[in-house]
């Protein structure tokens, strides 16, 4: 029997509600630049740090010990599915929060609009963030000019900045193909190929999308410095339990970006529109609060782009305004709230990392007499009462503190 069999069958529905933050990319890294602190430790967030001292405290990690997790894994691990197990394609995620809709014989994928030069080297994987409305522009055009490659359809849908989403439609398609992205600039793309040498469809699926490539980088050559295109993710639809299922949740998600919606709807969350900024998310899950839901899923991206680019000083900024809407939330009095993360993005990294996260669990309902932790930050959290656990184990905590799980056993 795995986790998620147990919670089945131990699950109880009540009205409590649980409200969760997921700040992308929240945990850091000591930087040698900023006297080895974190953005968290150099950050005034006197909000994050009062709700600290009230809350279970301590540190996640997301798929193991050493193992730096993709965005999808990570938050997969949140809502209690193990990541290993349940592994779903980025391509499947970016599609569905657009709103395509896929058939089980289509394999979707994301990708980047890039700059590569003369001598075929990726210079910038991001295009330079090229703005929403130029990828709307270029999509237009490849969708315009490359409909078919053979019998396979080709779907395109523009996202957020430089990133887009789409679908190949055919028969006999594999998602069982390697990426072009070399993730590093610097470097040429690689080829797309069959994991396997020996499977036809990832043969036939790597020739096809080969040949999208091809035609999309003749066509781009005008357009620098969105002159190529970057394809990674490919998969296929997944068969995973959805929440309603497991944790017999009403469960609801807000999100801006495609990606985390996407991920919400597989596996059950209702997604909700017209969010543009962090904003909107806190004044919709406040609109949304007083309706029949039980689970409150609210995702903020900001901190985790801000890590990526390096930009250490602009995620602390950010954490500081993260912190000023934390008394808007705990206005809504609600019964359990988790504050944390789906993985680290540390400046000093510029990148996803191994680095445990910080998760807070708060409710009235939880006393903290013997609270030994002051700061919303790694270090404090490394003391906390929670310890290290991982990110699969948050769901089922909030589960029990709000008395959504029956007794196991005689």
């Amino acid at each position: 029997m795995d986790n998620l069999q147990l919670i089945k069958n131990l699950a109880i529905k009540n009205e409590k509600k649980i409200v969760m933050i997921v700040i992308d990319g929240l945990g850091g890294a000591p930087s040698y630049e900023k006297k080895f602190n974190t953005e968290l430790e150099v950050a005034n967030i006197p909000n994050l740090d009062n709700l600290a001292r009230e809350s279970l405290c301590g540190l996640a990690i997301p798929v193991d010990y050493g193992i730096t997790p993709g965005s999808g894994p990570a938050h997969l691990a949140l809502f209690g599915y193990d990541p290993v197990k349940y592994l779903i394609g980025r391509g499947v995620l970016e599609v569905l929060g657009l709103g395509m809709q896929m058939t089980k014989n289509d394999v979707a994928f994301r990708g980047n609009f890039a700059t590569i030069d003369e001598n075929g080297v990726i210079t910038d994987r991001r295009a330079g963030r090229i703005p929403t409305q130029k990828t709307v522009e270029l999509c237009n055009l490849l969708s315009e000019k490359i409909k078919k490659i053979n019998d396979t359809e080709i779907l395109l849908k523009p996202g957020k900045g430089h990133r887009f989403a789409g679908i190949f439609r055919g028969e006999e398609l594999s998602d069982s193909i390697t990426e072009n992205d070399p993730h590093k600039e610097g470097n040429k793309p690689h080829k797309i190929l069959p994991i396997d040498p020996e499977d036809k469809h990832a043969l036939h699926t790597s020739k096809i999308v080969e040949e999208f490539i091809s035609q999309a980088t003749e066509l781009l050559k005008p357009y620098k410095p969105a002159n190529y295109i970057l394809l990674r993710g490919f998969s296929k639809y997944p068969d995973i339990p959805r929440m309603q299922e497991v944790y017999k949740f009403t469960p609801v998600a807000i999100a801006v970006y495609p990606m985390y919606k996407g991920l919400a709807q597989i596996v059950g969350m209702e997604v909700v529109d017209g969010c543009e900024n962090i904003y909107d998310e806190i004044n919709k899950l406040k609109e949304l609060y007083s309706k029949p839901y039980d689970f409150y899923y609210v995702h903020i991206k900001d901190t985790d782009v801000l890590g990526e680019d390096g930009n250490f000083d602009a995620k602390v900024k950010k954490l500081e305004e993260i912190d000023k809407l934390i008394p808007e939330i705990l206005s809504l009095n609600p019964d359990l709230l988790i504050i944390t993360g789906d993985h680290s993005t540390p400046s000093v990294v510029k990148g996803h990392s191994w680095h445990p996260v910080p998760v807070a669990i708060y409710s009235k309902d939880i006393p903290t007499v013997k609270n030994n932790v002051n700061r919303f930050t790694e270090e404090e959290f490394s003391r906390g009462i929670l310890g290290t656990i991982y990110s699969t184990k948050i769901l089922p905590l909030a589960m029990a503190y709000t008395m959504k799980l029956d007794k196991y056993g005689a």
